[in-house]
């Protein structure tokens, strides 16, 4: 007597199951194994990371290239707000790189040494954290002199100022030239993020851009608050001479419009309603991005990345920035 048809059927469910996970298991062995020879292509041992950390090329790169800025950041303001850099904090974290070039203690009032001194800090532990991620490179030789300041205003404004521009000089010259240096970074970590492959990639630059933003926000504000007032003598307002510093960084960029002063043009600003810009953003008020090379162009002040010069008289380190210079 034959089986029950409910009971051909479950066994037939039975197998029809068991073929199937028996293919999905397959295929799981095999995108594993795809994975594994994808990853082995080009993996990265953490250098201080945890055990068996690895991490692709190609965010290993992305992780390091930042590093050149992180630098500069922290020698800009742990000198003006300290009188010494990197080299008075940790020595370790320079990696045997060169001295800073010109590096001062600034004439500042007490919130704004305040604000410079925790900003520097801030940056010392940027540097910590993307090299207990990635190996990094020892610091590159930076210009950090009166003397280059003065020449990416003088460039920004497209005049000879005298006296020239010194960003040591007192707070307004300070926040300005403050103004010039962290804004490209948190550009270059929104261009960077949604080319990494790995979360753990991704969690450190979304913590890094995090910071980098609010200290850009901090600079604005502390600017937009001064926008009349006079830069040193020049005659020239403070939100005038960040238009023209935003201009500068969109020209070298060679890219378009991805950077804007306190103040713009009646429906440029958020929604198009203000013409006071104290954050940046496009037509939606979204970060603007760039690339590695757009950075490098705007850094060496010369609107080409494979010709250093500015605030990186050797040029940047690291393989993305070396690649531009062979």
């Amino acid at each position: 007597m034959g089986a029950p048809a409910s009971s051909t059927t479950a066994t037939v469910f039975a197998v029809v199951a068991s073929a199937a996970a028996v293919l999905m298991c397959g295929a799981a062995l095999a995108r594993a194994q795809d994975m594994d020879k994808e990853w082995a292509r080009a993996p990265y041992r953490g250098f201080f990371g945890g055990p068996g950390s690895m991490l692709p090329q190609s965010d290993v790169d992305l992780l390091e290239f930042p590093l050149n800025l992180e630098y500069l950041e922290t020698e800009f303001f742990c000198w003006s707000a300290l009188g010494y850099g990197l080299d008075g904090i940790d020595a370790n974290l320079t990696g045997g790189g060169p001295p800073s070039i010109g590096g001062q203690s600034a004439s500042l009032t007490p919130i704004i040494r305040d604000i410079a001194t925790q900003f520097c800090y801030q940056e010392v532990g940027h540097l910590r954290a993307i090299k207990q991620t990635v190996r990094g490179f020892p610091r590159p030789l930076l210009d950090i002199s009166a003397a280059n300041f003065g020449k990416v205003i003088e460039q920004a404004l497209n005049t000879t100022l005298d006296p020239p521009f010194n960003p040591y000089e007192n707070s307004v010259n300070f926040l300005v030239a403050s103004y010039i240096i962290p804004y490209v970074g948190l550009t270059g970590y929104v261009g960077a993020n949604p080319r990494l492959l790995t979360p753990q990639a991704r969690k450190l630059v979304a913590g890094l851009l995090g910071v980098e933003s609010a200290q850009d926000a901090v600079i604005r504000t502390l600017l937009y608050e001064r926008g009349m007032a006079r830069v040193s003598s020049y005659g020239v307002g403070v939100a005038e001479v960040t238009a023209h510093i935003s201009d500068l960084r969109n020209e070298l960029g060679r890219r378009g419009v991805k950077d804007e002063g306190l103040v713009v043009a009646p429906g440029q600003g958020p929604e198009g309603i203000t013409v006071g810009n104290v954050i940046a953003g496009d037509h939606l008020s979204l970060a603007y991005d760039r690339t590695p090379e757009e950075i490098l162009a705007i850094v060496y002040g010369t609107g080409n990345p494979s010709q250093r010069g500015g605030f990186f008289p050797q040029g940047a380190d690291g393989r993305i920035a070396r690649s531009f210079l062979v």
